[in-house]
């Protein structure tokens, strides 16, 4: 499991988008108890702290001890800096587990144990994320440009399978049907430049480069989006019972 995100856990814990609650009300209405959660790979917490209003208690784990200090607190969440593939939590203890915009960062086999070994027999497993975001067609231009010209020697070779909606990621359970779900929000310029240094691949360039990749194209990219404009994510989304 890598860690990319230590280094800017406060961008992370700002700019980060949030999921739609149609994205949690389908998960939740799989469930069937609602005593104990996993959200594995928390960062900021943003899916635990949802979590938490549902669950008794929520059990949050993430390798980044910047991300866990700027986790969301609640009473119910319980924060461990451990990693995915290995845990130590007892057999059978979750009624959910959740992994957000992480599992391509995971050894697959290894997470699939403890996710076998931690989940209850009547348990959902969730996988989301989400795909590179659309806007305006000139703001799309210089974005692509930014993804794929700037940085794109500078990707992580996991991020493929985000690329690829996570379609081909392993996934040994008895796989539950999804809706299509997205996510528009309503971005001011500055929450558009927030997040995309975020992106682990700024961060690489950046430790290469000396420059922040963003910044080179600020004033482009403030002509093509404005001052406010219209972000669209489609979300990903895989569901699963224990075969």
């Amino acid at each position: 499991m890598k860690d990319n995100f230590s280094s800017q856990s406060n961008l992370y814990a700002k700019y980060r988008p949030t999921y739609p609650n149609e994205l949690y009300n389908f998960i939740l209405a799989n469930c069937s108890n609602f005593n104990s959660a996993w959200d594995c790979g928390t960062g900021n917490g943003q899916v635990a702290g949802v979590l938490a209003e549902y669950f008794q208690e929520v059990k949050a784990t993430d390798i980044s001890e910047q991300q866990l200090k700027n986790a969301i607190a609640k009473q119910n969440i319980l924060y461990s800096r451990q990693a995915a593939e290995k845990t130590n939590f007892k057999n059978d203890s979750f009624d959910l587990i959740t992994v957000a915009q992480a599992i391509h960062w995971f050894n697959f086999e290894e997470f699939y144990k403890e996710v076998e070994r931690c989940l209850k027999p009547e348990g959902i497993f969730a996988v989301i994320g989400y795909e590179l975001f659309s806007s305006n067609e000139e703001t799309n231009r210089v974005i692509d440009e930014l993804y794929r010209d700037i940085l794109g020697p500078y990707w992580d070779k996991e991020r493929y399978l985000l690329e690829e909606g996570y379609k081909t990621i392993p996934f040994p359970f008895k796989e539950i049907e999804t809706p299509k779900i997205s996510l528009d929000l309503n971005w001011s310029f500055d929450d558009l430049i927030g997040y995309l240094k975020t992106w682990s691949a700024v961060k690489h360039y950046e430790n290469d480069k000396g420059v922040n990749p963003v910044d080179i194209l600020s004033k482009e990219l403030r002509q093509a989006y404005g001052e406010r404009g219209v972000i669209h994510y489609p979300i990903l989304f895989r569901l699963g019972k224990l075969s």
